[in-house]
């Protein structure tokens, strides 16, 4: 059910009124000021479009005027993951992952009636023209084309649906060459990783990955998981755990990565009994060299999972509870520069409260600011806001259709 139009009040900043310290370095071209450039993959027609939930419903914005689009009504939380195609989100609600058809020129942004069933939807990956969908409540992975729901209306793509062995909170990915990973666990934990190829025979499997979570492929198609001690990197059939230097517990939940560098970032907590969900440490993996290090960040300076993206050069932008975006150089584990967007701001009480959020697109940073409902669009070769919008409700997920 369609809702009206949130009445955005957009104000567009000069460039320069918000001014970083020191221009990134690797930076692949600034954008036109004033205006956010959409990633070059990005479908010439639309560009990027950012949606953002908020309780009851998702609205949609155009990537470079920062303009509401669209306004849709959901469910009180849902969280959103794009979906692949460059056009779509997958819209995480109680029935399983529906599709937000995120618009065009020609057409409004509209909640479809597309579901794909899934019972306790979780993560959502997309590599290599694949997506796939996966199911806590079944361990279920549901693969299609991404840009199948291109060409998809009024019905679901063809999908395969991959079953699962045990119920847990888990993640899936397919590689170009049909190799299948997923996560292995049940009710009472998780603690590895199988690798399957297209035929579904066994390639390689480890369970030396205690607390296993999330995933992120690099260059060579390289992959990485999260532990509770470490890491566990799977590579041409082979898997190899990295130890985490704080043991018994040193977690990394989540990887942020770029498919052309062999450096990941990871988040990382090193205190099993610490309150609250704000993070002080990042990981630093070399998947080439099958290392892994940890760095602290400055005094003051924390995050949480929704505020690490990778951008221009391969570089690491952390979007911290100063207000600032620091920008880390995953090679030398380095600060290298630092650019003020919002105000400072705590911690959430819960993972699902709303709490500010970077997603990158191209040269464009599109960091949300709940506390004041606000979206901004920071070109990161410079530092500079160069958009800003005030919408009517406080943003909390949000999602790049690229």
């Amino acid at each position: 059910m369609r809702t009206p139009f949130l009445r955005a009040s957009l104000l567009a900043l000069a460039v320069g009124a918000t001014v970083g310290l020191t221009a990134c370095a690797g930076g692949t071209g600034s954008a036109t000021p004033g205006s956010a450039a959409p990633a070059s993959n990005a479908p010439a027609e639309t560009g990027t479009r950012v949606a953002l939930s908020y309780p009851g419903g998702i609205v949609v914005l155009d990537g470079a005027s920062l303009e509401a689009l669209g306004d849709v009504s959901s469910e009180q939380f849902t969280r959103l993951n794009s979906a692949g195609d460059g056009r779509h989100v997958m819209v995480t609600t109680s029935e399983g992952f529906q599709v937000l058809d995120a618009g065009t020129p020609d057409a409004e942004p509209e909640l479809t009636d597309l579901v794909f069933p899934a019972a306790k939807p979780g993560h959502v990956v997309t590599h290599g023209g694949k997506t796939v969908l996966y199911a806590d409540g079944t361990s279920d992975s549901t693969v299609f084309d991404s840009d199948a729901l291109l060409a998809s209306t009024d019905s679901l793509p063809a999908v395969e649906t991959i079953p699962g062995v045990e119920a847990h909170h888990g993640v899936s990915i397919v590689l170009e060459d049909g190799t299948f990973l997923t996560t292995v666990g049940n009710a009472d934990g998780r603690n590895g990783v199988i690798a399957k190829d297209a035929s579904g025979a066994t390639i390689a499997q480890s369970s030396d990955c205690p607390g296993v979570h999330g995933e992120g492929t690099a260059k060579d198609e390289v992959v990485v998981f999260g532990c509770e001690n470490g890491a566990l990197v799977y590579d041409a059939g082979t898997f190899t755990k990295l130890t985490a230097p704080d043991q018994p517990y040193g977690r990394m939940g989540n990887a942020y990565v770029s498919e052309d560098s062999a450096l990941i970032v990871g988040d990382y907590k090193d205190d099993p009994d610490a309150e609250g969900y704000l993070l002080h440490r990042v990981a630093l993996i070399d998947t080439a060299a099958k290392t892994q290090r940890v760095i602290d960040l400055p005094e003051g300076v924390e995050y949480t999972f929704r505020d690490i993206a990778r951008g221009p050069g391969g570089l690491a932008y952390i979007l911290a509870t100063d207000g600032s975006i620091h920008v880390l150089d995953p090679a030398t584990g380095d600060l290298t520069a630092s650019y003020p967007v919002i105000g400072a701001w705590e911690g959430p009480a819960e993972w699902q409260d709303a709490h500010p959020a970077i997603k990158v697109s191209g040269d464009i940073a599109y960091v949300t600011e709940p506390a004041k409902n606000a979206v901004h669009a920071v070109d990161l070769p410079t530092g500079n806001v160069v958009k800003s919008v005030t919408l009517d409700q406080a943003p909390n997920e949000i999602a790049l259709t690229r």
